[in-house]
């Protein structure tokens, strides 16, 4: 609702508004249409201008926002590329001593049994350390229950003929050591297993 003081500045402006124009104007006329439509294409000439503005800002907004995640989406596929590339390199790092012991035993003029037994010794360690240090670990399940996710039977014997005496579904005797690496199996262990 408008008071009475808004009516009279409004019919004095547009009183003002209709004298400025070079037109004759008594207190209380309605304006002219052609100044109404003025007005109100003047009115919506500037909301136009105004809702162009605030597309552009938004475009603009959008555009940066866009590249934004484009930029992020290659920081991204380049990262996964350089750690698919470099993923190996600890592990090879780790196993470059157990290839010098090797060679080392491979320039000895005049090996004997001992001294090849300790040098082989020597790099199984080297290589067990360097397994458990990239998380590559054994599976050597003699006397434990058979878990298929961990183990491969390659036969089965009577529980009762082997010593000490092995309970149904354990595993007897392993043919060949398993190994997981980060909690997932690399190879299952070939075991043979106690009938029950």
């Amino acid at each position: 609702m408008t008071s009475m003081a808004d009516e009279r500045n409004q019919t004095e402006a547009n009183d003002t508004t209709w004298r400025t124009e070079g037109q004759d104007a008594t207190p209380g006329a309605q304006p002219a249409p052609e100044a109404l439509e003025a007005k109100s294409h003047h009115e919506v000439e500037q909301r136009l201008a105004e809702a162009l503005a605030e597309a552009a800002e938004f475009r603009d907004q959008f555009l940066r926002a866009k590249a934004e995640t484009e930029n992020v989406r290659r920081r991204a596929q380049d990262d996964v590329a350089k750690a698919h590339k470099f993923a190996i390199e600890a592990f090879a790092e780790a196993l470059l001593p157990v290839k010098d012991s090797l060679e080392l035993a491979l320039k000895t003029d005049t090996p004997n049994v001992e001294s090849m037994r300790e040098g082989v010794d020597a790099t199984l360690r080297l290589l067990a350390s360097s397994f458990e240090k990239n998380r590559l670990l054994e599976i050597d399940p003699v006397g434990q229950k058979f878990d298929p996710n961990l183990h491969q039977a390659i036969s089965m014997v009577p529980g009762a003929s082997v010593t000490p005496p092995v309970p149904a579904n354990h595993v007897v005797s392993v043919l060949q050591k398993g190994y997981t690496i980060n909690d997932r199996v690399l190879r299952p262990a070939l075991v043979t297993v106690a009938q029950g």
